[in-house]
Parts: C-alpha cells; structure tokens; sequence
C-alpha cells in the first residue's frame, strides 16, 4: 500500500480533463502492485511531477524511487534515453516496465536548482547539454513530427487562443520552417530548473537531469524551459534589470556555454512559448471551461518570453 494519499497537487490535475482523471484513479493500486512485483518497501512521504507520482523505495538495489507516469507519448521512451546514457549527466536507470509507465530509478538528493543563482543555474544546465545530446538512436520518435502537429493545431485555432496574432502567425511559420531540418541528437525536452537533482558521481557531488521527455530532435530546442520556469523571481523588487532583461541574460548564459546558434536557438524559444500558451488553452477547451487564474499568468508569462528574446 502506498505510505499515504496521492499529493494534493498532483490530484489537483484531474481539472485537465478526463485522461487525468482515470490515471490518477489507478495511479494507488497501479504504483502498489507494481512495488510488490518488484519487491520494493515504501519509505517516507510521496513525491510528484507534473505528471507524475514519485514514491521512496527500498528493495535489492537498496535505496531508489518508483516512478509512476502519466501514459503519455512524451514519456513512452524515457527509460530507453535513461538506459542510454547510463547515469552520464542523468538519473542512472535500475529498472522498467514500459507498459506501465513504471520506473525504478536511483534515490538522488531532493536539492534542485531552484534555489541556484540563476546565471550559474543556467551554466549548470548548459554543461548538461553536452552529456545528453548524444547521436539519435533508431527507436526514439522525431521531434518535429510533434511540433509540426501542434503547429497545425495552433494555426487552426489562432484566432482563439489568447496570444497576439503576429506572434501566433509567427510561431508557425517558424515551426514548419525548423520542422524540415534533421534530427541531429536525442534531447531531453523539458530540462529546467527543477528537473536537475544533485547525484554522486565518482564519489563527488554532480547535478543530473531527471524526467526527460526524449525524442531525437535539434539541441537547440532545448532552453526554452530555462526561460518560462522561475518566472515570478524576475523583476522583484531591488533588482536594477527589467524582465526582459534577466530573461535575455539567462538566454544568452544558456546559448554560449552550449555553443548554440542564437538565431536558431531564439527562433525555437518563439515556437515552444507559444505551444505552450496553445496548451493551456486547449486544456481548458477540453475541460469544458475558461482558463483559469493560472492558466492566463501562464499565457502571460509565455508572451512575455517569447517577446523578451526578440525585442
């Protein structure tokens, strides 16, 4: 049995709609059945993902945690990214069961970026780069044949979502331009700040990534998270930069320490900022209601990114 409910704000997914909620219904007696399977004993408080249920484990590879995902394509292939790099600049693989969405990963300290000052948070992930990008491998799916769909679905609605025109016109243009490029490396996708937890490696402290959503694709896809998370720390009071400055500076700390092209790198910020405005407003349509308060700070806050780096 699971040590206790699942997390309040990973429950609180169930407003995006009727997928959410049938996974979060099996989620107790799928993560429990899976740990018996595998041998595993629950230890201490559940952790969570966007879309995902993280538990302590203990079993015979000693100390790890089960992860549960939401069965989503993204996800289909992280364990053969893990397994790939085996530990190199990510959360070391134990075990997996594809089916289920079930992980069995290494137990990593909980300390993530957050907390970082954020250019050297950015050098941090920039350095990542380098071990994820690795050849692409036969089995992974093409970035792009995801974005040129969500490209498609974001041009037929561009007159509903609630994003500037230009700016909407813009990202599909953009997006069926970068799509007719080739894979050049697998990717992890959504590495930001909370996705890199402190490991050991060679008997020292290193940071590694977690919870890819991998596909072979152009590393240049890969900074937009940096840009759209931490959000609401840029322009606090005392800080003598604007938000769009800070939010260009964590854009260039990004594409000079992995030697990325900026023009590519900027026009891919564009793309991914405003699918992801796209999104909320396709959760909300497939909810059955108006976004809500935090779907339109989230809008907000991707307008404002995908302005900052072109401005």
């Amino acid at each position: 049995m699971l040590p206790g409910p699942i997390p309040p704000a990973l429950d609180a997914q169930r407003r995006l709609g009727p997928e959410w909620i049938d996974w979060l219904d099996r989620l107790p007696a799928l993560a429990t059945a899976v740990a018996d399977e595998w041998g595993l004993e629950f230890e201490g408080p559940l952790w969570h993902g966007f879309c995902s249920l993280v538990a302590p484990v203990r079993g015979e590879d000693g100390d790890a945690v089960l992860k549960i995902g939401l069965p989503d394509d993204e996800s289909e292939h992280e364990h053969l990214a893990l397994r790939r790099w085996q530990g190199r600049g990510a959360v070391r693989l134990l075990r997996a069961d594809p089916s289920r969405r079930a992980t069995l990963l290494e137990r990593l300290d909980t300390t993530d970026l957050s907390d970082h000052w954020d250019e050297e948070a950015c050098e941090i992930v920039a350095g990542l780069y380098g071990d994820l990008h690795v050849p692409p491998m036969p089995q992974l799916r093409e970035q792009a044949s995801y974005v040129a769909r969500w490209a498609e679905a974001l041009a037929a609605d561009a007159r509903e979502v609630p994003v500037p025109r230009r700016l909407v016109d813009q990202a599909v243009s953009l997006a069926r331009d970068l799509c007719q490029e080739p894979a050049t490396a697998v990717i992890h996708a959504d590495l930001h700040y909370e996705n890199v937890l402190l490991a050991e490696r060679d008997g020292a402290p290193a940071w590694v990534a977690i919870d890819p959503k991998p596909t072979n694709g152009d590393p240049h896809y890969e900074p937009a998270p940096m840009l759209l998370n931490r959000f609401d720390e840029l322009g606090a009071a005392g800080s003598f930069d604007s938000v769009r400055d800070q939010l260009r500076r964590r854009f260039h700390v990004l594409v000079d320490g992995a030697a990325l092209d900026e023009p590519r790198a900027r026009d891919w910020v564009v793309v991914r900022a405003v699918l992801d405005a796209h999104w909320a407003f396709e959760d909300a349509r497939r909810a059955g209601r108006a976004l809500d308060k935090e779907e339109r700070e989230h809008v907000t806050r991707c307008i404002t990114v995908a302005k900052a780096v072109q401005d």
